[in-house]
């Protein structure tokens, strides 16, 4: 007797939901320059950390009898005109550099998007002030700008942090505001409100999650944008003083040597300035492009 034939229908396997995470994960992995990016800066970052440990010479340790010395197994990067070593001082910007650029950036992400939120959720006269304040920080160019507060304030760490802060808001706050006026009037966000949620919870917690996506891009990339401002202050004298280990500072003092064939002094700084603010900007498009599920392209 034949045994009848299976005909039951065949039903496919259910696919795993992804949390939003391992969504991210997975689309950014596929950014090869973004990730070897963020490589860069972590390593460089890490290397800077301790380098006190590992290098033998200290960003600020005089060897006068190897002064204005090119590039060499003793010194990589050369030495400067009081003998110290140009690698080690690097290496000492870059903490420097990265947090007045982290540092400034996340005051004036926070105070711009807390202005956004509050222009873009209640709009009328808090909306036309913050956009008008905006629009007249926005009419000078950002490096004027920030030349302008340390000129008022005084040249120093503390305050071309300030500087560089005062000019990172306007435009975090136009991201969020823009954001805000898109979602506050949304199906979830109508459902908090006919709930009787507080404001503070609906901006925070329902409209705040919707624009984070763009305020993390713009962040990355600001970083690097802030870390040129601070380096282009310390080099017109505005910023930290000539005698500390910061990149600004280093090109400032090199410049007065390249007449004399003296390049490693403003090479290597601008080196470390030019990949630094690259990186950044690389890893801001991969963050964009990760955050976004319209340019997946998988």
């Amino acid at each position: 007797m034949a045994l009848a034939s299976d005909t039951s229908p065949v039903v496919p396997k259910e696919k795993t939901a992804r949390s939003p995470f391992s969504e991210f994960r997975r689309r950014f992995v596929t950014r090869r320059a973004a990730l070897a990016s963020g490589f860069f800066l972590l390593l460089m970052l890490a290397m800077a950390l301790i380098a006190p440990w590992i290098l033998p010479f200290g960003p600020d340790e005089f060897d006068y009898r190897n002064t204005l010395s090119g590039p060499s197994a003793l010194h990589w990067a050369g030495t400067d005109e009081f003998g110290r070593d140009i690698f080690a001082r690097i290496l000492n910007g870059a903490k420097l550099s990265m947090f007045i650029g982290f540092l400034s950036v996340t005051i004036g992400a926070v105070i711009g998007v807390v202005a956004g939120l509050l222009a873009g959720y209640y709009g009328g006269w808090l909306d036309s002030i913050v956009m008008r304040i905006s629009d007249v920080l926005f009419a000078f160019p950002g490096i004027l700008l920030a030349i302008g507060i340390v000129a008022i304030l005084g040249a120093g760490l503390t305050n071309v942090i300030i500087a560089v802060a005062v000019f990172s808001v306007p435009a975090f706050a136009r991201i969020v505001r823009s954001g805000t006026l898109g979602l506050k009037e949304t199906t979830y966000v109508e459902a908090a409100r006919a709930a009787g949620a507080p404001n503070a919870i609906i901006m925070f917690r329902h409209i705040l999650p919707g624009v984070l996506g763009a305020v993390i891009v713009y962040f990355t990339m600001r970083i690097g944008t802030s870390i040129l401002t601070a380096t282009s202050l310390s080099f017109i004298g505005l910023g930290v003083e000539p005698s500390v280990a910061e990149w600004g500072a280093m090109l400032s003092t090199g410049r007065e040597y390249m007449l004399a064939g003296k390049w490693h002094l403003t090479f290597f700084p601008g080196l470390a300035i030019f990949l630094t603010v690259l990186c950044f900007n690389i890893l801001g498009d991969g963050l964009r492009d990760a955050l976004d599920p319209k340019l997946d392209d998988n």
